[in-house]
């Protein structure tokens, strides 16, 4: 059996029932792996598709979103954004400045502002619940798969939270 969208076109299940998209979508100078899974299709809906087509559409946007969100949480001490900035200050040391894309003088702000989005992971199946819709992940390093943070997001756009992924 297959569901039939206009932005993902057909979408085939395997023999368990799941499905599974990917797609390589550019924004600004950035290439990301966008995944849409689901481990049902029956769980699926067409609104549910059309939201997670929507949320590619506006990747540029809800990239600016997630990183105002990341600059929140940047004064609190104990939140993940702030541990995930520490520990690349002192993996990097000195080098830091080398792999930052915009040097200000504020070493978080310039951090958050050079993490690259690896990649956006929906899952369509969660459409109107409250577990996150979709994950969007971050590095500033591209080939440091350890060293990510992951933002969960609401079906809305809306950030549900932030976590390193050690």
């Amino acid at each position: 059996m297959a569901i039939e969208h206009d932005y993902f076109g057909v979408l085939s299940s395997g023999p368990d029932g799941a499905i599974f998209w990917t797609e390589r979508v550019d924004f600004g100078d950035q290439s990301v792996t966008v995944d849409l899974t689901a481990p049902d299709q029956d769980d699926v809906s067409q609104a549910a598709l059309d939201v997670a087509a929507g949320l590619i559409a506006g990747i540029e946007n809800l990239d600016a979103v997630v990183r105002r969100a990341m600059l929140t949480e940047v004064d609190d001490r104990t939140s993940e954004v702030t541990e995930f900035i520490l520990q690349q200050q002192e993996a990097y040391g000195d080098e830091l400045e080398d792999v930052l894309v915009d040097v200000s003088g504020d070493g978080p702000v310039d951090i958050i502002r050079s993490l690259s989005l690896m990649s956006m992971t929906i899952l369509v199946d969660e459409h109107g619940g409250s577990d996150p819709f979709a994950v969007m992940e971050y590095a500033l390093d591209a080939d440091a798969t350890d060293d990510v943070l992951l933002v969960n997001l609401a079906d809305d756009g809306t950030v549900q939270s932030i976590m390193s992924a050690d």
